[in-house]
């Protein structure tokens, strides 16, 4: 009799299994898969990939944008994901994050089920309470820019784009202006970084008959998307002149989980008979002795700065992937000379890390990271298939 019972024990058992497979087999999407191929010299580490959602669906029009969860095929492992849409209603594009050794062909799998929690990797907002700020972050650093509240504190007033430099992986915007110290370090990071009449860390302005057209600070903003893995936004700024010439300036500034970059598309739109508009992007120069790197002919702008005492350092850096006219250092300043044709859309990348976050904590390690990632933005070698 218990020969039986094991024997009807381990027939249960195997049907019980057999449902499962059948039911786990039942989650794919008619084999739907993507492959990503690395194809370039380089790894890259929890890198955001976008692809295209009207591509994905051509190849399986019945997958369910409400009901899906990828996976790698080869470890099992969830993927996070995040659906792009831009300034449409309808998805645009798939971001995943992933990473890719050198040659290395990674192969997602998609299935039909609920994904698990996914870790919120970037975040942005408009702050109200703190003059119009708009702020945005990820998990390797943060940035600022300034509203017209502040205008009316010519004081505290600034052009340029803010750092927030931080040591933690977690979003911690909503807690700073919670607590409102800013400049006092609670263990993630602080503000120490200094803004006031210039460029800042990157940001950008007309430059005519050897004068920088400084906008005043930004008047409307739009939120395009926001986490987990990309956050990006619209900033507009009102009518300003620069040597005569009337211009309105919109931005569209994005920052992807794990980049120490954002991403800056600039469209300036002018009434003259100006072909090209020449502008600046700039970093603001330290009295006391920090590391430059000006490579005018691969557009590389880096600064590692002087140590700010027990704050630490911090590196800035803009990359320009299109023809870059000069470089120099003028009135406490770097920059970098472009001429950007009139009606046509200008995008550059503009940055910083810290040394107390652990990963790069000197100028040649900021440096090289700065030559890295353009040869990843100009030489893109990651293939997609379907």
């Amino acid at each position: 009799m218990l020969k039986i019972a094991k024997l009807k024990f381990f027939t249960s058992l195997c049907c019980f299994f057999s449902m499962i497979c059948v039911l786990q087999a039942n989650t794919s999407i008619k084999e739907q898969t993507v492959s990503i191929q690395n194809k370039s010299k380089f790894n890259y580490v929890d890198k955001v990939v976008s692809i295209s959602w009207e591509k994905i669906k051509e190849k399986n029009p019945s997958i369910d944008s409400e009901n899906l969860k990828i996976v790698d095929a080869q470890s099992q492992n969830e993927i996070t994901y995040q659906f792009e849409y831009t300034t449409s209603k309808q998805i645009q594009n798939l971001l995943v994050q992933v990473s890719l050794m050198s040659g290395q062909k990674l192969k997602l799998v998609f299935m039909a089920a609920k994904h698990g929690d996914f870790v919120v990797k970037t975040f942005g907002r408009y702050v109200p309470e703190r003059l119009d700020d708009f702020a945005w972050e990820n998990d390797k650093i943060a940035f600022r820019m300034y509203g017209k509240a502040l205008e009316s504190t010519p004081k505290d007033n600034a052009f340029g784009t803010d750092v927030w430099v931080k040591r933690t992986d977690r979003m911690i915007l909503n807690e700073r202006y919670g607590r409102n110290e800013y400049h006092k370090d609670h263990g993630d990071g602080m503000d120490y970084y200094h803004v006031g009449y210039t460029l800042g860390a990157g940001g950008i302005a007309p430059f005519i008959n050897d004068s920088i057209y400084y906008s005043k600070n930004y008047s409307k903003w739009k939120m395009l998307e926001n986490g987990p893995l990309r956050t990006k936004f619209e900033l507009e700024y009102d009518s300003w002149d620069a040597a005569g010439v009337k211009l309105t300036l919109v931005k569209t500034i994005s920052l992807d989980a794990g980049s120490q970059l954002s991403k800056i598309d600039v469209h300036y739109k002018y009434n003259d008979d100006m072909k090209q508009l020449p502008v600046v992007i700039g970093i603001i120069k330290r009295p006391e002795a920090g590391a430059d790197l000006l490579n005018r002919k691969k557009g590389i702008l880096g600064y590692w700065e002087p140590q700010h005492g027990e704050d630490g350092t911090t590196g800035v850096g803009v990359i320009i992937p299109t023809k870059v006219d000069n470089m120099q250092i003028r009135n406490g300043q770097y920059l970098a000379t472009v001429t950007i044709p009139k009606g046509e859309s200008f995008t550059y990348y503009s940055g910083a890390a810290w040394d107390k976050a652990g990963e790069i904590t000197n100028s040649e390690q900021w440096f090289a990271h700065l030559s890295e990632e353009r040869e990843k933005i100009v030489k893109d070698k990651l293939k997609i298939s379907f």
